[in-house]
């Protein structure tokens, strides 16, 4: 079973701690909604320098189409992309966040807080069970009352997606043993409503999953695979 995205919903943001793979999940989507949306705008609102961020591939997501939306900065300073009010209240057009991680990057749309409870929204948490502070309910909770504190978000408005990935040498069982690691971690206090992985591996594990799988593909690189990338 696919993920589908729901034709009501015109507005995505994409939360999570620093290196969940949120970046390469709020690509991919934006991607898939261009497919068949005349206008998707792209937000990277990252105010910090993690390893992978997705204003790096911005010159190729506009050649496919997107409208790339970020703040040159300098060093680490905190800045703010112009325009996401006005497209979040757009009717024409879809808009795709791809938040900071943990609460310094998520601290960027407290003050759309307002809009972003709105219908049309839909707020993804994306979890990696194999990062630091996903590998337990104690620290994934901790992390996520950070972020809902200075995002002024509610629990309830979130939904949330396991991203379970070990890098580019990610596979199946890696998947599948990550997955219920968080299902273990979560102990039915929360639902996990999409699992995330690469399209090369969708044929070995779409069997042993009962909720809808967005496959991806990986759009951003170490450093050290992006000297061999065209």
């Amino acid at each position: 079973m696919l993920f589908l995205p729901e034709s009501h919903i015109r507005n995505y943001v994409f939360l999570g701690e620093a290196g969940c793979g949120k970046s390469e999940v709020a690509i991919n989507l934006a991607l898939s909604l261009r497919r068949h949306e005349p206008e998707v705008h792209f937000f990277d609102l990252d105010m910090t320098k993690p390893l992978f961020r997705s204003r790096d591939r911005a010159a190729a997501l506009s050649a496919e189409g997107l409208h790339i939306h970020y703040e040159e900065q300098f060093m680490d300073a905190p800045t703010v992309s112009g325009g996401v009010m006005r497209l979040l209240k757009s009717e024409d057009a879809v808009t795709v966040l791809d938040v900071g991680g943990d609460y310094i990057g998520a601290r960027s749309i407290g003050g759309y807080a307002p809009l972003l409870r709105l219908p049309q929204t839909q707020l993804w948490y994306i979890v990696n069970p194999y990062r630091p502070w996903s590998d337990s309910r104690q620290r994934l909770a901790m992390v996520l009352n950070d972020i809902l504190q200075v995002s002024h978000l509610d629990f309830g408005s979130l939904h949330l997606s396991c991203n379970p990935n070990l890098g580019p040498d990610t596979d199946a069982k890696a998947v599948l043993a990550g997955y219920r690691m968080l299902l273990d971690e979560l102990e039915g206090q929360w639902k996990c409503e999409m699992l995330i992985c690469e399209e090369r591996l969708l044929g070995e594990v779409e069997s042993e999953i009962p909720v809808p799988i967005f496959p991806i593909k990986r759009y951003l690189a170490y450093p050290w695979e992006d000297e061999n990338r065209t």
